[in-house]
C-alpha cells in the first residue's frame, strides 16, 4: 500500500465530500482560522469573500465527518486560482486534502481551465503537498510560492491534438 493509499485508509464511513453551500461559511471560517500554517495574519476574509467565490466566482467542496466540516476547498474557475484548500489540524493525514484537491482540480478541468495556480508559504507542509500532487513552482507572488497546475484534461486534450 502506498503511503497515499495508507492516509485514504483512514477515509471514515462517515465522512461525507460534497459541494459547498452558503450554509457552510461558518464551518468553512472555523476550519480556515484553525490552521498552524498559511495562518490569516492581516487578512480579514468575511462572510462575503466565501459567498462571492463559492457562487460567483467558482464552486467549493467540504469534507464533513459526522456532520462537523473538517475540511474545505474552493476553486475560482474565472481565473484558475485556488482560493483555500484546508483541512481542521485535528484531521490532517487522513486523504481528506487530496480528495477536497482532486475533486477541486476534476471540476477546473471540466470547465476547460487550462492552468491553474495558488499561492503559499514556503517550507510548510502545503508547499510538499502540492508538489507532491504534481504542482510546479512559477516563482514569487506577493512573497509567497505560487504553483501552477496545467490542467491534466486541457493538458491531454492539447496533446492529443499536437498543441500542447
Amino acid at each position: 500500500m502506498s503511503n497515499r493509499d495508507s492516509h485514504r485508509a483512514d477515509f471514515r464511513a462517515d465522512c461525507v465530500l460534497r459541494r459547498a453551500t452558503i450554509a457552510d461559511i461558518a464551518g468553512m471560517h472555523r476550519v480556515r482560522t484553525s490552521v498552524r500554517e498559511n495562518a490569516l495574519v492581516s487578512v480579514v476574509i468575511a462572510d462575503a469573500d466565501y459567498r462571492e467565490h463559492i457562487e460567483t466566482l467558482g464552486r467549493g467542496w467540504v469534507v464533513a465527518v459526522g456532520g462537523e466540516i473538517v475540511g474545505f476547498a474552493i476553486a475560482n474557475a474565472r481565473d484558475g486560482n485556488v482560493w483555500a484548500l484546508f483541512v481542521h489540524p485535528d484531521h490532517e493525514r487522513r486523504g481528506y486534502g487530496r480528495q477536497l484537491h482532486d475533486a477541486m482540480v476534476a471540476w477546473m478541468g471540466e470547465r476547460g481551465v487550462p492552468k491553474l495556480w495558488l499561492t503559499t508559504a514556503a517550507g510548510t507542509r502545503a508547499e510538499r503537498f502540492y508538489e507532491a500532487a504534481g504542482w510546479a513552482r512559477a516563482g514569487l507572488a506577493g512573497g509567497e510560492l505560487r504553483f501552477e497546475l496545467r490542467n491534466p484534461r486541457a493538458s491531454s486534450a492539447a496533446r492529443d491534438l499536437g498543441i500542447g
